[in-house]
């Protein structure tokens, strides 16, 4: 994994590598500026009762120059390392977010929102976060090496003595990542079920408060963020010990160095300046090997992100495209349907469907709830893609489509509508660069240019999160208006308007056959006066297309479109009769 980061940012690494290297060497110097003025200028001075001008001034110079080479070393290296760990953080953040837009639907459907939101966030933040002192430690090596390549020339003994505290970082090491690794993957995991969580509370917040579960979501929410709590103290404590103990054993070696050289500075074996030098070299060692710790003390969480952003990376099912590209001017598409199954797991949704549209016409997709009409809308403009049979527009098969070239002939108006927190205009345009008379143009076919020129700011009115100002009627207007303004050739409406007045729905479908840009339309419907105004009816039971003509043609030779449409009207009837009660309820206690 720090190879990666290596070879994905080669040239911040050399800078930030450089910089610590030269930290590392100008850090020695330093040891023999000080064992020079020790020699040259202390015991002198001591011994003679005072101190030369010149050897002073040429003390102070030296330290200046070492410590300015320092300062330098010090900014390369933390700016290098800076930039490095961000450069890497948002470039992994693009990759993850760039693959979910290329896996399918059925990829996302396996995977909860939250785990998706931790692993373009925390997972890619924990991957790189050992970045920062990585090339630190990198650096340091340098120190570690020649220090102790210095300690060996100037007295093996006391860099014998002072090496025993290596194998005891290694043991430390070696029992640190083996009790973090468990704890880090169970803290990530945790991250991302607290974030679905929250996810769900929130996108839920309706039914969570209609329903009067808050106290069940925070119990719900409160169990999970206390486990990661716990888990985060126990990676606390282990942390806890691994620090301080890795601080301590330079130190360690320092005292065993002072105690051993002091004994032979005595014995006349080394002289004092060399005992000054060695013990500042092994207080030294204290920097490569803190720097080590923390780049070690942060791979268990690294490598756990790591693998969770590699397993989005990685993951299989992506959509496969052509070259093939569509004239978006065209005119109304031709769509046809071959032989389409598509299966959820082992549960079969489509089987073997087919049936053609000619350009321009309008086909209602009917049958019963689970019947597979949503899944078959969503296998036409290829959110889905079947598991055999293909989905053709003017001959083309849709899979041999150039990436993005289907979005400019197709849209699709799904049952369930999101709006942004955003004005009316930029949830129509999504940001395409559309003049203002366009959308008035697709809200008019929508029917709902009459409400949005009544909002206090007309098409600069924000409608809120997920349009919460507006009625779930004008909300499916918006998103129908959203779809039109791009005049698609080819427009599928999976139950886009069941919030519409039948009045109103009956216009909007008048409109986009009437139309200046008129697209063949499939729509998914349940009324029957919706239905009447297809062209023709395709009637779907258990995956199947088991019957298809029009409207009349299937009461007369269907049964089971008969009884469903008899039992869409009884209930919308009923409705009617329930909505005129609560009326006349009303009406009385208001007139009492």
């Amino acid at each position: 994994m720090l190879w990666v980061a290596v070879q994905e940012q080669p040239r911040i690494f050399a800078v930030a590598t450089v910089g610590s290297a030269l930290f590392a060497l100008t850090t020695i110097g330093q040891a023999y500026v000080f064992g020079a003025i020790t020699k040259e200028v202390i015991v002198p001075s001591i011994r003679d009762g005072e101190a030369g001008r010149a050897s002073l001034a040429v003390a102070f110079v030296a330290i200046m120059v070492t410590a300015v080479l320092k300062v330098v070393g010090i900014i390369a290296r933390r700016l290098g390392a800076g930039i490095m760990q961000y450069r890497l953080q948002a470039t992994y953040r693009r990759r993850v977010t760039r693959r979910y837009l290329e896996l399918p639907l059925s990829w996302h459907q396996e995977h909860p929102t939250g785990e998706l939101l931790s692993n373009a966030n925390s997972d890619v933040e924990a991957t790189w976060y050992p970045i920062a002192p990585f090339p630190f430690a990198v650096g340091v090596i340098v120190m570690l090496v020649t220090t102790l390549g210095l300690l060996l020339v100037t007295d093996p003994v006391l860099a014998l003595v002072g090496s025993i505290v290596f194998p005891a970082i290694a043991v430390l090491t070696v029992v640190y990542s083996r009790r973090m690794s468990p704890l880090m993957t169970r803290a990530q995991q945790l991250r991302g079920e607290v974030s679905g969580i929250a996810h769900e509370s929130f996108d839920g917040a309706l039914v969570v408060k209609t329903l009067g579960r808050e106290r069940d979501e925070t119990d719900r929410f409160r169990a999970r963020s206390e486990e990661l709590r716990d888990v985060m103290t126990a990676v606390g404590r282990v942390r806890g010990t691994f620090d301080p103990v890795m601080e301590a054993l330079p130190v360690v070696g320092v005292l065993a160095v002072l105690l051993a050289g002091t004994s032979r500075v005595g014995s006349g074996d080394i002289s004092p300046d060399q005992l000054v030098r060695v013990a500042y070299l092994f207080t030294l060692l204290a920097f490569p090997v803190r720097a080590i710790g923390w780049v070690l003390n942060e791979l268990p969480r690294s490598v756990v992100g790591w693998d969770r952003v590699q397993r989005v990376l990685q993951a299989t099912g992506a959509q496969e495209h052509g070259a093939a590209v569509l004239d978006p001017d065209g005119g109304p598409t031709s769509l046809s349907v071959e032989a389409v199954s598509f299966a959820y797991g082992d549960a079969d949704v489509l089987r073997e469907v087919a049936f053609d549209v000619r350009p321009g016409r309008t086909v209602a997709l009917v049958g019963q709830t689970g019947s597979g009409k949503s899944t078959l809308a969503s296998v036409l403009v290829r959110l889905l893609d079947p598991d055999t049979g293909r989905v053709v527009y003017d001959d083309v098969d849709v899979r041999t489509l150039a990436p993005g070239a289907l979005s400019e002939v197709a849209s699709l108006v799904p049952q369930s509508t999101f709006l942004f927190d955003d004005t009316v205009r930029g949830n129509v345009t999504l940001g395409a660069d559309l003049p203002d008379a366009d959308v008035w143009a697709a809200l008019r076919t929508a029917q709902a240019d009459g409400f949005v020129a009544a909002l206090p700011d007309a098409l600069d009115t924000v409608v809120g999160e997920r349009g919460t100002t507006l009625s779930g009627g004008q909300r499916q207007r918006l998103a129908l208006a959203r779809a039109v303004v791009r005049r698609p050739r080819l427009l599928v409406l999976d139950d886009a308007t069941s919030s519409v007045d039948p009045q109103v729905e009956q216009r909007i479908l008048a409109g986009l056959r009437e139309s200046g840009s008129a697209s063949t339309v499939v729509v998914v419907a349940y009324r029957r006066a919706t239905i009447a105004m297809a062209d023709e009816v395709v009637f779907v039971e258990d995956g199947r297309v088991s019957a298809r003509g029009t409207h009349d043609e299937l009461l007369q030779t269907s049964a089971g479109y008969q009884d469903l449409v008899h039992a869409y009207e009884r209930a919308e009837a009923q409705r009617a009769e329930d909505v005129r009660d609560a009326l006349a309820a009303a009406e009385s206690e208001v007139t009492a």
